[in-house]
């Protein structure tokens, strides 16, 4: 018998495409596990890997936080939140096998002996569930405990790998809130852990849509021949939210709109959509990509900042027909705050691909609506035939949230004997179209961190190149003199008129979402 006749056919769809990595057994370490951060997010996301059959079976969740609590106590209060906050109904048989994996260990973020003791317990883990010595810390707690929880797991041997095993570390948002300071907590991580170690999560590149946006361009030839300067006209990106600062006031009075929004989601977002194609889908083939948008971003004058960048604050008004204060009446907020809810940018890359092409960000507080979305406008064809009445771009959006998605606005003849012609729109629906819910994006950020996939963390040059960017915007808005104007927009609008006229004096205007 021919041997090889018995063998499958070689699909050639299949070749070429790389298999994801694994994750792996690990113990995850929370530091801040009693905060809001593990009981939203953290914990819901993990518990939705082990319903979905994703998480490891041998994965074990250490909660390290100051408050005196038992295992149980610790177990029963993640059990609350998790009914409360995951995006799937609890289910009893689930969550009793997934919560025999969770421990909670009580210190100081400060106490040597409590990080000698959590070495000995990680180790007792290893052997009663099979961790293999692989460990994931995560730091959800506040930024200025870095440090000393830095100092302390490498006193104790914690960022120290045995043969075979390995030890990751999860650096939350903000990292840093300027280039000094982003420079020095690089630094301070990298004292204990090494950039290969170390993954700096972003939420928003754990949306689906967002990492959609790589399959869109270099997986569809319709596209990339179109996108670059001579086929598009506009980018514009919004990330809008109904919300107020809420409970967030002490640390949004020092942050603000521009270092808590556009310095990293934004930014990240830009560079996924402006990017060159990488030479291959490892993680830093991918992040050298994204740097070199950072660094093709046009810098400014102090003179020019004051006409390419628009910062506003929200005053009252009214979100879905119900009253709300301004920021100024907010409860922790400075009556005379100077700080920006709301800000409007006009950006150039400066090089060959997007050469004059405008990018129009914003992002706002107290906005009629909460959503997240990309949109790419598309020049005019010639103005012949019936091209010359037609008013409407072509234009592409990717909905990164709620709506997870993708639409395309093309022209079609309204059916009839005239030749009337009108916008349509082709749209995909990710919930619609897949017949599942999408994860949630700390789900397939910590499945990826398990894996050693560092793809949608960003790296240590990113950051810093980013608050670069930043750094001069934040001196003119806080310098002595010639300060740019800080504009006020009632809650419910769409921010100052000053953010219209940003487009209005080329011609565009901002997409309506």
């Amino acid at each position: 018998m021919n041997q090889a006749a018995d063998q499958p056919e070689p699909n050639p769809l299949r070749e070429g495409l790389s298999a994801r990595a694994v994750p792996q057994p690990c113990a995850i370490v929370i530091f801040g596990a009693t905060g809001d951060l593990t009981h939203r997010k953290l914990v819901p996301a993990l518990y939705n890997l082990a319903a979905d059959g994703d998480l490891p079976p041998a994965v074990v969740i250490v909660g390290f936080a100051r408050r005196p609590k038992t295992d149980d106590e610790f177990r029963h209060d993640l059990e609350e939140s998790t009914r409360k906050f995951s995006r799937q109904p609890v289910r009893d048989e689930i969550w009793k096998n997934f919560e025999e994996s969770i421990f909670y260990h009580q210190s100081e973020f400060e106490d040597e002996a409590g990080y000698k003791a959590l070495a000995k317990r990680l180790d007792e883990i290893d052997k009663n569930h099979g961790t293999r010595g692989n460990r994931l810390f995560y730091f959800a707690a506040a930024p200025d405990q870095f440090e000393p929880i830095l100092k302390h797991l490498k006193a104790a041997g914690l960022n120290e790998t045995c043969k075979g095993s390995w030890v990751r570390v999860i650096v939350e948002k903000p990292f840093g809130s300027d280039l000094a300071s982003a420079r020095e907590l690089n630094r301070i991580i990298h004292n204990s852990f090494s950039e290969e170690q170390t993954y700096r999560i972003d939420h928003f590149l754990g949306k689906e849509t967002a990492q959609n946006i790589l399959v869109l361009r270099f997986a569809n030839a319709i596209f990339a021949p179109l996108w670059n300067t001579h086929y598009v006209d506009q980018v514009q990106i919004t990330a809008a939210e109904t919300l107020g600062v809420g409970t967030r006031a002490g640390y949004y009075e020092d942050a603000g709109a521009l270092r808590d929004m556009v310095q990293n989601h934004l930014l990240q977002l830009l560079c996924l959509v402006a990017m060159e194609p990488p030479t291959d889908l490892s993680a830093d083939s991918i992040r050298d990509e994204k740097v070199k948008v950072v660094r093709s971003l046009r810098h400014w004058s102090r003179k020019e900042i004051a006409t390419e960048v628009v910062r506003a604050q929200y005053a009252k008004g009214a979100i879905n027909g119900e009253p709300v204060v301004g920021y100024r009446q907010e409860k922790n907020v400075n009556p005379d705050s100077q700080t920006e809810t709301f800000v409007a940018l006009r950006l150039f890359i400066d090089n060959w691909r997007w050469a004059d092409v405008p990018i129009y960000m914003r992002v706002g507080k107290r906005l009629p609506k909460s959503a997240t979305e990309i949109s790419i406008h598309f020049k005019k064809a010639p103005a012949v035939l019936f091209n010359k009445d037609l008013r409407d771009l072509n234009v592409l959006v990717i909905r990164i949230q709620p709506d997870e998605g993708i639409s395309l606005r093309i022209h079609a003849k309204v059916p009839g004997t005239s030749f009337r012609i009108e916008p349509v729109k082709m749209d995909f629906h990710y919930g619609t179209s897949f017949g599942r819910a999408s994860p949630e994006a700390y789900e397939r950020l910590l499945l990826d961190a398990m894996s050693g996939d560092a793809t949608l963390f960003a790296r240590r040059d990113e950051v810093e190149q980013a608050w670069a960017f930043i750094d001069p915007i934040e001196e003119a808005w806080h310098a002595k003199k010639d300060v740019p104007e800080l504009f006020f927009y009632p809650a419910g609008s769409w921010g100052p008129e000053a953010a219209d006229d940003l487009l209005a004096r080329d011609g565009r205007a901002w997409r309506r979402l």
